[in-house]
């Protein structure tokens, strides 16, 4: 198993129902006879996907993820938009062209509106009409053209702008933060009576949404991230006692700190919020390791200062806002190295927004795409309140208030992590017991 679900999950005591905003009952193929897109859908077939297909449990499945057979309503008449949220991530920019080109050309809907800056853009009433042109060569360009933002505004106006620009599905792109937004907004819909499909789509760098293999832009991150440590490595063997710092994004989860050690080889210390770490006891291996090789690279994941700092605060989305953990390790680093009297020459690399504000790379355009694709299929078929998610290698709809309160993380009897254990030859944690790693 290679993530865990915190805090631990009980799927016997949740529903894995979708909702849905109204019953589908249009065949599509009596919409689109002439359409070749729809010319095998009839063939479709969507099974239950176990949560443990090890041990299925009936109840416990979710819904499988395929092009619908029939819809809702005529999409002709309906008007779909998108909002991005949060901070940036490759992909962001192919989700907007798959959601936009899905809706055209898939299901010919009458418009198509881009919110501009996230939840606040909308409370603003801040459209901008997309159309295949718009969103055309979009997949080359870093960032979301619809510009992002955290944290959510007045409900009852975000809802009476959607209303008054006559929106009949929104699809919400984001992690934690955007998908507590859009099931705050779907709530207050319920209790006004108001039929407009919420759909989500999972966002974050960080791949620490539940119920999702992997989050778009997660691998483009981790490649990108490699290219750092090699650099880092370069610069601490180029240094007499050389020490590369680098800060990797992951405030909740240890994977792109994880992953990123593996596809380099040229990390020694792997530093992650998952395992246990006592400062002094790394700085007693760091030390043991430079006396033996004279050179080290050190991998950080950014939410490693929930365990060395105090927080000071919360940030937009409900998150606690910690102070950066590199500056911090790099200054205790030299500290420690000054009492014992020994030199080192430490570089320190931050490469978040550089990371996070490229394209996607093939892999993560390809994700992107058919995430795009089954949340459109997911809403045209009459489902709301629904986060796409990948399950065991499925496509799958999640219900959003399953996915509440819960975060994955890196489990520690993850292959990933005892092959970082593996390539590292670092103790499993620091703790003031363990014995400094075996020099490489």
């Amino acid at each position: 198993m290679q993530s865990c679900l915190q805090p631990s999950f009980d799927p016997s005591k949740v529903s894995f129902e979708v909702p849905r905003i109204a019953e589908a009952t249009i065949p599509v193929r009596s919409l689109f006879p002439d359409d070749p897109i729809w010319e095998h859908v009839d063939s479709s077939l969507s099974l239950p996907v176990p949560f443990d297909p090890l041990n299925p449990v009936p109840g416990q499945a979710f819904t499988q993820a395929v092009p619908p057979q029939k819809l809702m309503a005529d999409p002709r008449n309906m008007r779909v938009a998108v909002v991005t949220c949060g901070g940036l991530c490759p992909g962001l920019n192919d989700v907007i062209r798959g959601i936009t080109l899905v809706s055209i050309y898939h299901f010919h809907v009458k418009e198509v509106l881009g919110i501009r800056c996230g939840y606040p853009g909308l409370e603003k009433g801040q459209f901008v009409t997309l159309t295949a042109d718009m969103v055309d060569g979009v997949q080359n360009m870093g960032g979301t053209i619809l510009g992002s933002a955290r944290g959510i505004g007045d409900l009852d106006t975000m809802i009476d702008n959607l209303v008054a620009k006559q929106i009949d599905i929104l699809f919400c792109v984001g992690g934690d933060g955007t998908l507590r937004g859009a099931s705050a907004l779907s709530a207050r819909m319920r209790e006004r009576g108001l039929k407009i499909s919420v759909v989500g789509v999972p966002k974050t760098i960080d791949n620490d949404i539940p119920f999702v293999s992997r989050s778009f832009g997660f691998t483009t991150a981790v490649e990108e991230a490699r290219e750092i440590l090699r650099c880092a490595h370069v610069e601490s063997k180029g240094n007499p006692n050389g020490i590369g710092l680098v800060r990797l994004m992951g405030r909740s989860a240890g994977f792109v700190c994880a992953s990123a050690t593996l596809a380099s080889g040229d990390v020694n210390f792997c530093l992650v919020q998952e395992a246990d770490f006592d400062l002094k006891a790394f700085l007693v291996s760091l030390e043991k390791r430079m006396d033996k090789r004279g050179h080290a690279v050190i991998a950080l994941a950014e939410g490693l200062a929930s365990k060395v700092m105090e927080p000071s605060g919360f940030d937009p989305s409900g998150n606690p806002k910690y102070g950066d953990v590199g500056p911090n390790l790099k200054a205790r680093i030299e500290e420690h190295f000054k009492s014992v009297s020994k030199q080192v020459s430490v570089k320190y690399f931050d490469p978040s927004y550089s990371v996070r504000s490229v394209p996607a790379n093939s892999e993560d355009s390809i994700f992107c795409w058919n995430l795009s694709r089954q949340a459109v299929y997911g809403a045209m078929a009459g489902y709301t309140e629904f986060c796409v998610g990948h399950w065991h290698g499925y496509f799958t709809f999640v219900p959003i208030k399953m996915m509440h309160g819960l975060r994955k993380s890196m489990a520690l009897n993850s292959e990933l992590w005892l092959s970082v254990l593996s390539i590292t030859g670092q103790p499993p944690s620091f703790t003031p017991a363990q014995d400094a790693p075996k020099a490489q």
